[in-house]
């Protein structure tokens, strides 16, 4: 069984001599309207980093993130809803589905959505709620994965969170489309010949760690952008460095950095005219509290999340 909780209560610091303008993002969500530009949704699950061999906790993803969301200054004219969590249960075909089915529902309204993880099986749900929202116009799709791992493993026997990439691939191939996938901060340690040897063959758009920077990001992003319709980003927290991000299920000792991160989702934000595509999706992975240090990869997704509303409020 599967269902989508929401119950998780936002509460922070009230500054109320301040008025609106000190509002903070628990008060936002807090907030009444009829329509809402951003949605976040979570998908509280374990069962792909468990089928991974990976470290459970990240079904406690979501609501890590949400906490640290609650006291971050809010500087944005949208608006914003919290659409719970879907929570998994004995199939992570079925939470997958759920996710799926809300996030289409939120695109097809419009809406800008975050996903909160939870592994990074999270991606196949994503996509596919992108996917059928997409659906009636056949565009295509472009994805951009921050990660230190390519996540293109093929089902050993079952989907985890090791998989969705190569499910990705084999849905394109199956409806005639063009698998358009860019993995920015691959880690050569924590990656086989195997994977580097699929990522090859399915064309994947790479840059490792230590080759990572904002420019060399956009330059290999570019000619992605110019043949995509629609464009889904998803950031592993395990791309960065433990020091930053030890609070997911395989912690890396080297990592990307969150300032030429943050330039790159500006420049995404600002290109979707001068390329012709459309950003409305994002989503977080691999937040596992049950090893954080001082909440540092919770704030650390907190801080992400806010850039990202911070970019599309500026957009052109």
């Amino acid at each position: 069984m599967h269902n989508l909780d929401t119950s998780f209560q936002w509460r922070g610091r009230q500054d109320s001599e301040d008025g609106e303008n000190g509002f903070r993002w628990h008060h936002k969500f807090n907030a009444i309207s009829d329509t809402h530009d951003l949605s976040i949704l979570g998908f509280a699950c374990d069962l792909g980093v468990i089928a991974n061999k990976g470290r459970k906790g990240a079904k406690d993803g979501p609501n890590a993130i949400r906490h640290a969301l609650a006291n971050l200054a809010w500087h944005s004219h949208l608006t914003i809803e919290d659409l719970g969590n879907v929570v998994a249960g004995d199939s992570l075909a079925d939470s997958q589905d759920l996710f799926a089915k809300t996030v289409k529902r939120c695109l097809n309204n419009q809406q800008f959505v975050i996903g909160l993880g939870g592994g990074h099986e999270i991606a196949w749900a994503s996509y596919n709620g992108l996917f059928e929202s997409n659906k009636k116009n056949s565009g295509t799709i472009g994805i951009i994965n921050f990660d230190a791992h390519f996540d293109l493993r093929k089902p050993a026997p079952h989907n985890s969170s090791g998989t969705p990439f190569f499910q990705i691939a084999e849905h394109c191939k199956t409806h005639s489309k063009p698998f358009h996938y860019a993995c920015l901060g691959v880690a050569e340690s924590a990656n086989t010949q195997a994977l580097f040897t699929r990522a090859e063959q399915l064309k994947v758009i790479s840059l490792k760690d230590f080759n990572f920077s904002a420019e060399n990001a956009k330059t290999a992003l570019t000619p992605m952008l110019q043949q995509v319709d629609q464009l889904y980003v998803t950031i592993c927290l395990d791309g960065f460095s433990a020091d930053q991000a030890p609070g997911v299920s395989a912690p890396s000792a080297f990592g990307i950095d969150l300032a030429a991160v943050i330039d790159v989702l500006k420049w995404l934000a600002q290109s979707q005219q001068r390329y012709d595509y459309q950003w409305q999706l994002a989503d977080i992975a691999e937040m596992n509290p049950h090893f954080d240090v001082d909440n540092r990869t919770a704030k650390l997704a907190a801080r992400l999340i806010f850039e990202i509303v911070k970019v599309q409020s500026s957009k052109p």
